[in-house]
């Protein structure tokens, strides 16, 4: 479970995927599927959470790491490339971005 707070040695990613109501649902199965079975064995993984508007045309991923470096070799697995393309197919868009905790209220 991801635990948010100031100053904790960990980097965030958060990831936006723009789908349509007729692709959310499979995006959140890959995804799901993704992280059961690839994302959390590896090194560095602390806890992620995905989240699914009303209107099902964005899904909102929160990913926590040991190191910014363990997520990035994340994603130059080749199991994690082949899904990515997968993935990709399923969205419009999706862009993962590095943040750090500046306020919890």
């Amino acid at each position: 479970m991801p635990v948010i707070k100031k100053g904790q040695p960990c980097q965030t990613v958060l990831t936006t995927f723009e789908t349509t109501p007729g692709s959310a649902h499979d995006l959140m199965e890959a995804l799901q599927s993704a992280y059961a079975e690839v994302i959390s064995k590896q090194p560095g993984f602390i806890s992620a959470a995905l989240h699914i508007n009303d209107a099902q045309t964005r899904i909102a991923n929160y990913s926590q790491w040991q190191k910014r470096e363990d997520f990035q070799a994340m994603l130059r697995t080749e199991e994690m490339r082949k899904r990515n393309r997968v993935i990709n197919g399923m969205c419009k868009s999706f862009e993962p971005v590095m943040y750090d905790v500046e306020g919890v209220y």
